[in-house]
């Protein structure tokens, strides 16, 4: 599986962007999806992630209420719109897939597949 994230740019602060990861191979719709952000200097960390199904979601507390993910296995891609935008949202966004389960959505180590990363920048 190949994934191609994009949608990513320069936004200012309370501002909404929404990223597409389109996914390449026929087993797209068997794999957990999910998001994960790097801010210069700091640890990726988990943003989102979605079943298989679509029928479950989940998010980081920093972006709960404000980032939706969603997917369509129709046309392999997954997305993560993002509304109220803050400067500490700034990093790039990465997609990934994979097999996992329960926890293991949570870490990078759960997902076998990335994109290679869009660029959020949040101006104040």
């Amino acid at each position: 599986v190949q994934l191609q994230a994009s949608g990513g740019g320069l936004v200012q602060t309370g501002g909404s962007l929404r990223l597409s990861c389109a996914a390449s191979g026929r087993t797209f719709s068997s794999y957990a999806m999910g998001w994960f952000r790097q801010a210069p200097g700091k640890e990726r960390e988990f943003v989102a992630h979605i079943s298989w199904s679509g029928g479950s979601t989940y998010y980081a507390n920093s972006v709960k209420g404000r980032f939706t993910i969603s997917r369509d296995n129709a046309k392999n891609t997954v997305y993560l719109q993002m509304n109220s935008l803050k400067p500490d949202d700034t990093a790039v966004y990465y997609c990934a897939g994979g097999g996992c389960s329960g926890y293991g959505c949570y870490l990078s180590s759960g997902y076998a597949y990335w994109g290679q990363g869009t660029q959020v920048t949040v101006s104040s």
